[in-house]
């Protein structure tokens, strides 16, 4: 893993990663190609996503991640799925199970 990223999961996000079936290569893929990239909710967070479902059945799959001090270390903090399409520079729609787990809400 010298030129690729280190990516650290919190308990919250495995537990999520398994509610919405979301593989850890998945949620790189999104690190790595993300579609949109905006601030994310929890303080010094980054929201990142990218389309997945069909046109009749829109999905987003985003993720909540935060640099960490040391170069090319990432925690990541939630990922979840979305149905639907949220709009282009309006913060990420995040379920209220994650918001309450994260204490956001």
């Amino acid at each position: 893993q010298s030129k690729e990223e280190i990516l650290y999961w919190t308990n919250h996000s495995k537990q999520k990663m398994r509610n919405y079936r979301l593989s850890e290569s998945r949620v790189r893929r999104v690190m790595r190609r993300p579609e949109r990239v905006e601030e994310g909710i929890a303080p010094e967070t980054i929201a990142a996503m990218q389309l997945s479902g069909t046109k009749k059945h829109p999905v987003e799959i985003w993720i909540m991640y935060v640099l960490l001090k040391k170069p090319r270390k990432i925690k990541i903090i939630s990922t979840w799925r979305y149905p639907g399409r949220t709009p282009e520079g309006q913060r990420p729609i995040i379920p209220d199970d994650i918001l309450r787990e994260l204490d956001l809400k």
